[in-house]
């Protein structure tokens, strides 16, 4: 087939004597060219629960919510016509060549009637047998008879490697008719709650709780369970009937191997059978198996060279090639176990078939893909000789090799190229499951196949073993995702992404978590849906795929707004660094920071904003050191953090506090207030203002609602005095604030300039005022205040705040601020 000539099925019919040959040789599925054309990319849309998901080979699954007029239309269940013609597509293919004979069930009536009576009063059975007991054949001829049981018909399904939820979607596949949606887990139960069918379920491998969800999510099904005696039993309040099956007896066992053989069995061919049924326990497999050899011996008896592997074998023997009539029976041991005997008498596709079974662990590859694989264009015909020889038995749509046939073949070497052999089927099932021409439904019909491809390559020790398994998993994950069998989605994606971590291929890493990722979002998984898409997201930023990373971005908001947790995208890793604009406003402050203060800052600086409330005239009686408190509260921060403003303000407040309580003693002259010692613009910083009112409105000092007097320009006059002129002293000084003044302001240095709460200012020691002396620098003579003076009597600062008069107030406000250097370089460190 030309893969870049993209032709329907029909055009593959003609007329002919080999039309049937011809067309399974030239099946679209199947190529006949080993280079792989471009292919175009795949996209399908689906529906599942109410997400909308948009299968996406190249950058990955696309998820998102459902509009309400794109939900699909409630699922319709099928017509008997249509469950007949599903029941016929979905069974094993019939082998090519000629019919082998009809095998009828012997010694079974008695199970099968019971069977059919339990099933018909509601009850579920439990069939349990050994491998090889022949239980497939008896659930088929009860499945015949229950056709008309229940109003939903016949279910058939395979329980091989399938779990509970594989069971329920398979069990509503068959009953209802709903394209490409498949239903959330609710959606299902209410769906499989009301199926009223017999389910026939062969190969189950469920017990325990997993097969009691089964029963409880289909209370008005009636099942009939094939399994093994090694599977798990079913818990004690399950109700399930238990019917065992046991091997055929000496009679039934003969008569069953004459109906093979189609003759009658001589007295040395019936003694021989009579010792295989002691071995074998009366298993009906190894009599079909046994009736094969002596096919093969019969035409050994009449064709010496029917068998050309038989004459290769038999020349290195010392004995020669055996005469016609020589041809001994097989021994007792090749009779229990005649796989490697009748494997060496087929032919060499049939041969190269089982190589392959062998090497994808027992599964055996469509037959539309043998020419393929084993390079005959007539290699499809080996399937019929491997089933009339009973090497096979059947899996759902499919063959895989019967019970013991695999440890058999393996012990006769058959694995030894097995590395090889999946190596080749991988690379095979990556070229047909990513041609265009290949549907997702035909690509599910082979997916244990091609999961067992992929197997046997992870980790692989030879070179390039996980690139190919990484390259198949890469092509088959998403058709298994657009013929929704999500089993097998997942199992892909999982080995994909173990075979490319392997690898090293980071790329394609991302790829399968994302896949895993969208997988747990609509299978309701958030937690392991979040983990799997932020890997993908972060391997995709740092390989710069933007086009993959928005794609796992969108699922991630999406598993965001399902779980109701804010999204992570866009916020910084750490508190250091600003998140994205989209979430910087909507974010909470956590407890204990003011709501005015952001989380995360901007980056933009915003000047600060000062808030200063002034006080009313009337508060100037309660002067001192609660008029310094007060004073640092006004020039507080409006964005200060709450713990470090109260550190800010106690370190400030103590310093004030010390300050106004020392300075009464240590410099009687710092209480002499001059029209010089005014607030500056500097003070505005810290929230002290020079439009702030004096102590005495009667001075002019400032008005009744806190705001200056006409004429003052803002400076402070001490409370107590008539506006001296520049340069003078005071000479009326209270004496209950101190000692009396001495010196003008030009003879002492000016270290600080108190504003009207007493709070000392930083100097300015530029830009004087030109009508004003600059005040000189200190004499060497002049004393430092360093102690204080045991003569000047130290005045309580909270009885002078309260016994005090406008005098006393403002003198104690010019006490606070002190002149020497040492208080005032106290202050600026403060």
């Amino acid at each position: 087939m030309d893969p870049t000539n993209h032709r329907g099925p029909e055009e593959h019919d003609r007329t002919g004597e080999d039309t049937g040959r011809r067309r399974q040789s030239r099946d679209p599925l199947t190529p006949e060219s080993g280079h792989q054309a471009p292919h175009q990319s795949r996209t399908v849309q689906l529906v599942s629960g109410d997400f909308l998901l948009t299968v996406n080979p190249v950058d990955g699954s696309e998820i998102e919510p459902c509009r309400p007029g794109e939900m699909p239309a409630a699922p319709v269940r099928h017509t008997a016509a249509e469950r007949t013609e599903r029941e016929r597509a979905t069974a094993p293919p019939v082998p090519p060549g000629p019919p082998g004979p009809r095998l009828p069930l012997l010694e079974r009536q008695e199970e099968r009637e019971r069977l059919v009576r339990l099933l018909a009063r509601g009850r579920s059975v439990r069939l349990t047998g050994p491998a090889g007991s022949g239980r497939t054949a008896l659930l088929n001829a009860v499945g015949d008879d229950c056709a008309d049981l229940a109003p939903d018909g016949v279910v058939r399904l395979s329980g091989y490697k399938r779990t509970t939820t594989d069971l329920l979607y398979g069990l509503f596949e068959a009953v209802y008719r709903s394209p490409l949606h498949r239903p959330d887990r609710e959606g299902l139960s209410a769906l499989v709650h009301g199926i009223g069918a017999v389910v026939v379920l062969d190969d189950l491998e469920l017990g325990g709780a997993a097969l009691q969800e089964l029963l409880d999510a289909t209370p008005e099904c009636a099942f009939l369970f094939g399994t093994t005696p090694d599977v798990a039993a079913p818990t004690a309040d399950s109700n399930l009937e238990e019917v065992f099956l046991a091997g055929l007896g000496r009679s039934a066992s003969i008569e069953l191997l004459e109906r093979v053989v189609e003759r009658t069995l001589t007295d040395e061919e019936a003694n021989w059978a009579g010792d295989l049924w002691f071995e074998s326990e009366g298993l009906p497999l190894r009599f079909v198996q046994a009736g094969a050899l002596l096919r093969q011996r019969d035409r050994l008896r009449t064709d010496p060279e029917a068998f050309d592997g038989y004459d290769d074998e038999a020349a290195d023997t010392p004995f020669g090639r055996p005469e016609p009539a020589d041809v001994p029976l097989p021994s007792l041991g090749e009779g229990a176990a005649p796989a490697a005997l009748l494997a060496s008498r087929l032919s060499e596709a049939a041969r190269d078939t089982l190589h392959f079974a062998v090497a994808l662990g027992g599964e055996l590859p469509h037959q539309a893909h043998l020419p393929a694989l084993v390079g005959d264009t007539h290699a499809d015909a080996a399937l019929g000789e491997l089933f009339l020889c009973g090497l096979l038995s059947p899996a759902g749509p499919r063959y895989r090799l019967a019970a013991g046939v695999l440890a058999q073949l393996e012990a006769s070497g058959y694995g030894a190229d097995a590395d090889v052999r999946a190596r080749t089927a991988a690379q095979h099932y990556a070229w047909w499951s990513g041609h265009p021409s290949v549907t997702p439904e035909r690509a599910v019909a082979e997916a244990d196949a091609v999961l067992a491809s992929m197997a046997p390559l992870v980790p692989g020790d030879q070179a390039g073993q996980t690139s190919a398994a990484v390259l198949l998993a890469r092509s088959a994950a998403p058709a298994f995702a657009a013929g929704m069998q999500w089993g097998a989605w997942e199992k892909a994606l999982r080995i994909g992404q173990e075979a490319a971590r392997i690898a090293g291929e980071v790329g394609e890493e991302a790829y399968f978590h994302h896949e895993l990722g969208v997988l747990a979002l609509c299978t309701g998984n958030l937690d392991r849906a979040r983990a799997e898409l932020e890997t993908s997201v972060g391997m995709r930023g740092a390989l710069a795929d933007k086009a993959g990373a928005v794609a796992g971005r969108r699922a991630l908001a999406l598993v965001a707004d399902r779980s109701g947790e804010p999204s992570a995208i866009g916020r910084p890793p750490s508190g250091d660094e600003p998140p994205t604009a989209r979430h910087e406003d909507s974010v909470l402050p956590p407890a204990g920071v003011p709501a005015a203060m952001p989380l995360f800052p901007r980056k933009v600086a915003e000047p600060p904003t000062l808030i200063s409330r002034q006080a009313p005239p009337a508060a100037a009686k309660g002067a001192g050191r609660l008029g310094a408190r007060t004073a640092v509260l006004r020039g507080a921060r409006r964005n200060l953090v709450a713990v470090g403003a109260g550190a800010l303000l106690a370190a400030v407040l103590g310093t004030v506090v010390t300050l106004g309580a020392t300075s009464g003693s240590e410099d009687p002259e710092g209480r002499n207030v001059t029209t010089e010692q005014s607030a500056s613009e500097d003070d505005s910083e810290n929230g002290l203002t020079a439009d702030e009112p004096s102590d005495d409105p009667a001075t002019g000092g400032g008005t009744t609602d806190g705001s200056p007097a006409p004429g003052t320009s803002g400076r402070a006059t001490p409370s107590g005095s008539a506006s001296p002129s520049p340069g003078t002293s005071d000479p009326g000084a209270s004496p209950t604030s101190g000692s009396p003044s001495s010196g003008s302001p030009s003879d002492r240095p000016t270290s600080g300039k108190p504003s009207a709460t007493g709070r000392p200012t930083k100097p300015t020691p530029t830009d004087p005022t030109p009508s004003e002396p600059t005040p000189s620098e200190p004499t060497p003579s002049e004393p430092t205040p360093s102690e204080p003076t045991p003569s000047t009597p130290t005045t309580d600062p909270e009885t002078s705040n309260s016994a005090s008069g406008p005098a006393e107030s403002a003198t104690a406000s010019a006490t606070t601020a002190g002149p020497g250097p040492e208080a005032s370089d106290t202050t600026q460190v403060a």
